[in-house]
């Protein structure tokens, strides 16, 4: 795959790792990645060299640094809080195997002033975080994005989860790109209580987002069974990119990324192994046109 800063938007079709691998550092303001996710998991316990680990919220959670072992991006002791928070899981251990590389090459090509968003959900989204922490660096934590919608089914026998969790992290804490102002605002919820030029204008959101899921008969929607709003991944490109800048997503699925980054006049590239997802996005992106490959 070759990528080039002054080139066409891309489309690439395969494994995401090696194509993520060919690509240049620094390179893309935003990585919005939306991994498989990772369910129907049993908890127990495991054994790390020979000890017990505690499934005690510290110490899981805890970061401490590790002699003579690999650190993290930040200097943190990586190593030590991975075995001992996929110790505590041993089926998200395999999930993270697949997911911890392509991170990995997710924080080589962001660049200097660039933004990661992973998009979970509540059964891994703890876990990615603590692992997060290690891996970028605690300090480089910006939000957990609550996207919040109600539709479909309603259990009766808990609270019914209507929400995913989208982590962010930059690539330096101090130095990241973010436009709150040229994020599309949203309604006020009591706008009784504010002026009516408050009202019209609208507010800016907060870490939770309120907005439906893509409707099943509505006009946006592809058909993929994964797709994503695109009310949400046009929040995400307008708060962290400029126009011009790069956009990167490599579980591209139905190419909303690509499709928000095309309206707000973004270059985008967009990976996928899925021949369904590229011909999806074939169809879906012909008026960016966009080079297949």
């Amino acid at each position: 795959m070759h990528w080039n800063a002054d080139g066409p938007d891309l489309v690439a079709a395969g494994d995401n790792l090696p194509i993520l691998r060919s690509l240049p550092g620094s390179a893309f303001s935003v990585v919005y990645l939306d991994p498989p996710f990772n369910t129907g998991r049993a908890r127990q316990m495991e054994r790390v060299r020979g000890t017990r680990v505690s499934a005690d919220r510290g110490e899981i959670g805890r970061i401490e640094p590790a002699s003579g072992e690999r650190l993290g991006f930040r200097g943190q002791g990586y190593r030590v809080t991975r075995e001992r928070t996929l110790a505590y899981d041993d089926r998200f251990g395999d999930y993270w195997d697949f997911l911890e590389p392509r991170l990995e090459q997710a924080w080589r090509v962001l660049a200097p002033d660039g933004t990661l968003y992973l998009h979970l959900d509540y059964r891994e989204v703890h876990y990615a975080k603590v692992l997060l922490d290690a891996l970028f660096g605690p300090e480089c934590f910006i939000n957990e994005i609550i996207w919040a919608y109600d539709f479909g089914a309603r259990t009766k026998r808990r609270w019914p989860p209507k929400h995913d969790n989208i982590l962010v992290y930059a690539k330096h804490p101090d130095h990241y790109f973010f436009d709150a102002e040229a994020v599309d605002r949203e309604p006020y919820m009591a706008p009784g209580l504010v002026t009516p030029e408050k009202a019209e204008r609208g507010k800016l959101p907060t870490d939770v987002w309120w907005h439906t899921i893509v409707s099943p008969t509505g006009r946006e929607r592809t058909g993929y069974p994964t797709q994503k709003p695109l009310g949400v991944l046009r929040r995400i490109v307008q708060a962290s990119s400029r126009p011009g800048d790069w956009v990167l997503d490599p579980f591209a699925g139905s190419g909303t990324t690509g499709a928000a980054a095309a309206e707000l006049g973004r270059r985008f590239m967009l990976i996928d192994e899925n021949p369904e997802a590229i011909e999806v996005m074939r169809r879906r992106l012909a008026g960016a046109a966009p080079v297949f490959s």
